[in-house]
């Protein structure tokens, strides 16, 4: 803008343009006309504008930008110092939705958790359980061989059938008797009472002519039931009778065994019904009485299992 003689240049559109809205300061010609910025102030030339006021709202006008500038700046220092402190508490918070958020409602309280979270050990007993009952020990000594005994019981049925049924024998007499000498012969019936031989029991079986009588003695206990086995001489006698003809009298070779186990002797004598003596190549004789014998054995040791197995399933006293 240039300020040349003849009022201000406000551009091409004449006088009547004001950029200080017209009215504000006067309105007559030359655009600075007659009111409180006249002529007489200044001077007597009515067509000159008065410079100094126009230098004095010059001024004014800057120092009333500077102060807006001034309060400007102050004001948004004063916003961007509470946009940051915003932001800084903001990032200390979840930026997730809250419980209201996602449950259109407040979530129900967490359970509390216990404190101790271990889980429980199992528990093991210091003491050791006790080992199962041996079945020898039932049949090893008089007073733990408590169960019913009779010939019945140890020769039971009418058959006997080994390998596996390829061989039936059919059972004769049985026989039970306290005086031990008396079912054996004289040299054995001695061997027996001086180891205090309690009762024996008899069966009779016969197969194919071959005949097979074993005899069952009971002792106090194992070591006496040893001994009379290592001192055996002789045998048991033979019982024919039920259909079994007489065998091994009169001079016949007949076989005589003699086994223990536990508190029991057993002894068998094998001949032919027959006047035939049996000899060491005789399989067939050594078969049968082979049989009986391990028959005899088996019974014996079935009777210890029986009795162990009562005694573990029996309460605790």
């Amino acid at each position: 803008m240039s300020f040349g003689q003849g009022g201000p240049q406000w551009g091409s559109g004449g006088q009547d343009q004001d950029p200080y809205h017209q009215g504000q300061y006067g309105g007559g010609q030359g655009g600075f006309g007659q009111g409180s910025y006249g002529g007489d102030r200044y001077g007597s030339d009515p067509g000159t504008p008065d410079w100094a006021a126009l230098a004095d709202a010059s001024a004014a006008r800057t120092r009333r930008r500077r102060w807006l500038m001034i309060g400007g700046g102050a004001l948004a220092t004063a916003l961007i110092a509470g946009a940051v402190a915003t932001a800084i508490v903001t990032s200390n918070k979840d930026d997730g939705p809250t419980a209201s958020d996602r449950n259109g409602g407040a979530l129900p309280t967490a359970p509390t958790l216990p404190q101790d979270t271990t889980q429980p050990q199992p528990s093991f007993s210091s003491v050791a359980p006790l080992p199962p009952p041996n079945p020898k020990d039932f049949i090893s000594d008089r007073k733990k061989d408590t169960a019913p005994l009779s010939a019945d019981t140890l020769f039971p049925g009418k058959k006997l059938t080994m390998g596996n049924g390829a061989r039936v024998y059919t059972k004769g007499l049985t026989a039970r008797t306290g005086n031990c000498a008396a079912a054996t012969s004289p040299t054995l019936g001695g061997v027996l009472e001086r180891n205090k031989c309690e009762q024996v029991f008899r069966a009779t079986y016969v197969k194919d002519g071959i005949a097979v009588t074993v005899g069952v003695a009971t002792f106090e206990n194992e070591a006496t039931a040893k001994k009379a086995v290592r001192e055996a001489k002789g045998g048991v006698l033979p019982m024919p009778g039920a259909g079994v003809p007489t065998f091994c009298k009169g001079g016949p070779v007949c076989r005589n065994t003699y086994n223990s186990y536990g508190r029991y002797a057993y002894f068998t004598i094998t001949g032919y019904t027959t006047a035939k003596s049996v000899t060491t190549k005789d399989t067939k004789a050594y078969q049968t009485g082979d049989d009986v014998g391990e028959f005899a054995f088996r019974q014996i040791v079935r009777r210890g299992d029986a009795q162990a197995k009562a005694a573990a399933t029996r309460p605790a006293q």
